[in-house]
């Protein structure tokens, strides 16, 4: 039987390789241009690699929680915007002009993307930078990332930052809207199981004169729509699941499991 959720993937995401990018060039940077005994150092790094890292793991627990990817994702955003911090505070603290949004260095950076795919020979291929290894990925960005000038390498870091927190921000809230049209697994579960009680009751067989009522998905009480099982998140019932209408929060009808 096929996974109910498919799960990983990660290392094909555009999130995961700029992330990626975005920890080896922390790592260099802070290599080459602090102090290596600095609490910043480490700070920095560990910034970097928890927002690689965090989106690793969110990918893997996906398969059986959808809470967990989505607080994970988070916490790789939240990372990431305490290094974008780090790195402006860096070129703040010395002077250093940072450059601009709508910037020429800004726009070379942000459409290495676009000017890879218009590289292609074959105009026809849809390929992107997720085809390529992380080395190739890096040279992509190598005449920034391995610059002489602490200032480009900051500059451009800004710039890989924000395009990852994007993208992040874009998977979250697929995420959060995929949790509140589908439900998290163990609803998405519960369904399926039913599911396949209808599927079997369908297909021919001696049937008992008096039906099973467990094996049939409730009404609501208050306006008659299907239910859909639920899990109560917070409260004195945590942990235990109910039916709930598919009408909320229009309709706040429950009937207990």
């Amino acid at each position: 039987m096929a996974k109910l959720r498919p799960s990983g993937g990660y290392r094909d995401t555009a999130s995961f390789q700029t992330a990626t990018v975005i920890y080896d060039a922390t790592y260099w940077f802070c290599e080459k241009f602090l102090d290596s005994h600095s609490r910043l150092v480490d700070q920095m790094v560990q910034a970097a690699r928890s927002g690689r890292q965090n989106i690793a793991e969110g990918s893997r627990a996906s398969a059986t929680s959808s809470q967990t990817e989505l607080r994970l994702l988070n916490v790789a955003r939240s990372s990431l915007e305490e290094l974008l911090l780090d790195f402006e505070d860096y070129l703040r603290h010395r002077r250093l002009e940072q450059w601009a949004p709508d910037a020429p260095e800004s726009l070379a950076v942000r459409k290495v993307p676009q000017r890879f795919k218009q590289d292609q020979t074959d105009q026809s291929d849809q390929s992107d930078l997720t085809d390529l290894n992380d080395r190739e990925r890096w040279a992509l960005y190598a005449s920034w990332m391995e610059h002489a000038d602490p200032a480009v390498r900051a500059n451009a870091l800004i710039c890989l930052i924000n395009q990852a927190n994007f993208l992040l921000d874009q998977q979250i809230a697929a995420l959060e809207r995929a949790f509140v049209e589908g439900g998290g697994y163990s609803e998405q579960l519960a369904a399926a199981r039913l599911a396949q009680r209808e599927r079997r009751k369908r297909e021919p067989a001696v049937q008992s004169d008096a039906p099973d009522q467990s094996d049939r998905i409730p009404q609501c009480p208050k306006c008659g729509k299907s239910m859909v099982l639920r899990t109560a998140q917070k409260g004195r019932n945590a942990g235990k699941q109910f039916w709930g209408c598919t009408g909320y929060p229009d309709c706040k009808g429950v009937v207990e499991n």
